[in-house]
């Protein structure tokens, strides 16, 4: 592989202000190379035999960037701070009553003190208006408790390194779903939130049908009422059917109406497609999914958990805009495979806030391993993003890295043992393993398998950013010149320029006034059926989720956001969020450069705001 190192002032930068802080707020080590001699160290203690051969290849693939943990390993591995290694957490479920709730957020707070993002399902607590029973009162619904959450993320943030990252979930059954999906807009905008509502295949048929749309709640212990009217559902936190009152029903394209103008408003609330989540996940035998990781990526069970790193695709190009530029797969594969055992040693070297997590994590041992810097390599390849070429590679190099974990993983199995929740039978009927290679469908039935799951594309805005500003995850470029905001180890915010990692490469080959070839494109330039292709395309080889936004332009209507929507779900996604661009929930991006102005560096009129 031919290797090109790009200017490391970008990734220096980054490094200085988020990573560089290792022991309690005290500077510690002097280059991103001390850094990644640490990581290597501490993930590779995690071996029983040949300890210094595996530092060293460890060691190997961070080096250049070709392999980027997760924030949370590069921040805490190998480090006296009480910090978990993993980024994704679904929390407990959470009981209805005073004592429940407020021990769910103990836990939450417990984890995102020690930097775990948190998925929470408010779906199990009573709507608004319901009876009390406990105390004679009317209860105030899962939003009115959504705002103690967000007051108390924001008391601990302001003595933690790092924001707190959460998501709230909500059935699209659940009495209380209008109020939550305006949520956003009329509860000060819950800055610390991100809303998903779980969506059934029901739903979306109810929507297309024109049907009525029953909302419900457990009945629990209650009495029916007279003359109310019941169904059985399988409830969040209970995969056995219950008992539930029909509260009303209302068009479902009322509720889609509304979903769809909360979205225009302010990117949120996403979809999850519960129904596909559950019929593609590998423990389908042992578990019931209600939940995710804060940006989706990894749909957890109950106290579930998901460590993440992604490979860096740019830097597996030979000859990077040249007359024939290619990927090298030999060096693609032997990065993936060490990954992969990184990633799961993780899982034995890392603290866990509560002993629940610890439990459901070693159980399945997922790791999420993704990928990073997709558009660049498009660029550097010659391939527009989008293109039948670019989904043809991204089909290949997808399908590349998943038999590549999972046949490293088999030989983890043999090596240390299948992870505890392994049923050869079940495990081998899930339809992600049936559509496997044979061979490899056979090596499980053989030897087991160490991971339950082992991929997920992950956003990877922080780490690509650290690796000189590489496109991040499976993104389109969003501006080739940009002006960023990190929140740095002290708690402050850092804002520096910051130019894209392939755009600049070609640059430095070209001249600073060369034209760029048509196929250079940024995130404006690409449809959205260009979008939503690669993001089906990366799904297809991806036995988790993928975390993307779909970007349409500014004047984009509710109606043309609801298109992509179904169309997601048609196209086999597991969740999606659509976002307009300059809405609340569009890039911190500042200072985009059109591609007429060339390297004169002049201020775009399409300036979004800075989060």
């Amino acid at each position: 592989m031919q290797k090109t190192r790009f200017d490391e002032k970008i990734s220096e930068h980054v490094w200085s202000t988020r990573y560089r802080w290792v022991e309690g707020g005290h500077m510690q080590e002097p280059s991103i190379e001390a850094t990644w001699d640490r990581v290597a160290l501490a993930v590779s203690g995690a071996e029983a035999h040949r300890h210094d051969e595996w530092r060293e290849r460890f060691r190997a693939i961070l080096d250049d960037f070709r392999f980027l943990p997760g924030g949370r390993i590069l921040a805490g591995a190998g480090t006296s701070r009480r910090a978990t290694l993993f980024n994704c957490f679904v929390m407990g479920p959470m009981k209805d009553s005073m004592q429940g709730i407020f021990n769910a957020l103990r836990e939450a707070m417990v984890t995102l003190q020690a930097g775990g993002g948190v998925g929470l399902d408010f779906s199990t607590l009573r709507p608004a208006g319901s009876l009390a029973a406990a105390s004679g009162g009317v209860a105030s619904g899962p939003v009115s408790f959504m705002k103690i959450w967000e007051t108390a993320n924001t008391v601990l943030e302001s003595g933690n390194l790092r924001r707190g990252a959460m998501m709230a979930i909500l059935r699209c059954d659940h009495p209380d779903v209008e109020s939550f999906v305006d949520a956003k807009i009329a509860c000060g905008a819950l800055p610390h939130f991100s809303l998903s509502i779980l969506v059934p295949d029901a739903f979306m048929r109810a929507v297309e049908q024109d049907d009525l749309w029953p909302l419900v709640f457990p009945l629990g212990e209650r009495a029916i009422p007279a003359g109310g009217e019941v169904c059985e559902r399988a409830w969040s936190g209970d995969s056995a059917p219950q008992l539930c009152l029909v509260h009303r029903r209302i068009p479902a394209r009322v509720l889609w109406d509304k979903l769809l103008a909360a979205q225009h408003a302010s990117a949120q609330p996403g979809v999850l497609f519960i129904d596909r989540i559950n019929r593609a996940n590998n423990l389908w035998y042992c578990e019931q999914l209600s939940g995710s990781s804060p940006c989706g990526e990894v749909p957890l069970p109950a106290y579930g958990a998901c460590n993440l790193g992604s490979i860096n695709l740019s830097r597996f190009v030979q000859h990077p805009f040249a007359e024939h530029p290619g990927v090298d797969f030999a060096a693609l594969r032997a990065v993936a495979s060490v990954a992969t055992r990184f990633l799961d040693n993780v899982h034995d070297i890392s603290l866990f806030p509560i002993k629940a997590q610890e439990k459901a994590a070693l159980a399945s041992r997922r790791i999420g391993l993704g990928i990073t810097g997709l558009a660049d390599m498009f660029a550097m390849l010659g391939l527009r993003y989008g293109s039948s070429a670019s989904l043809n590679l991204t089909r290949e190099i997808m399908s590349v890295l998943r038999d590549t974990a999972y046949r490293t993983s088999i030989t983890l199995a043999q090596e240390k043992g299948v992870f505890p929740a392994f049923d050869k039978i079940k495990y081998g009927s899930s339809p992600f393993v049936l559509e496997l290679a044979r061979d490899i469908q056979d090596a499980i039935a053989q030897h087991g398998i160490r991971n339950s799951h082992l991929l997920a594309v992950a956003p990877t805005d922080s780490i690509s950013l650290l690796a000189n500003h590489v496109s991040s995850g499976i993104e389109p470029v969003f501006a080739f010149r940009a002006r960023r905001r990190v929140r740095g180890a002290d708690g402050q915010n850092v804002t520096f320029e910051v130019e894209d990692a392939a755009w600049r490469h070609y640059r430095a080959l070209h001249g600073q006034q060369a034209a760029l070839p048509a196929h250079f494109v940024q995130a404006g330039d690409v449809g959205v059926q260009e979008q939503l292709h690669v993001m089906a395309t990366v799904q297809s080889c991806v036995d988790q989720a993928i975390s993307r936004k779909v970007h349409l332009p500014s004047g984009a209507n509710p109606q043309e956001l609801g298109v992509v929507l179904r169309q997601a779900w048609e196209l086999g996604l597991k969740g999606c969020v659509v976002c307009r661009e300059g809405n609340a929930g569009a890039e911190a991006v500042l200072l985009p450069q059109r591609r007429e102005e060339g390297d004169a560096a002049a201020r775009s009129d399409r300036q979004h705001r800075l989060i």
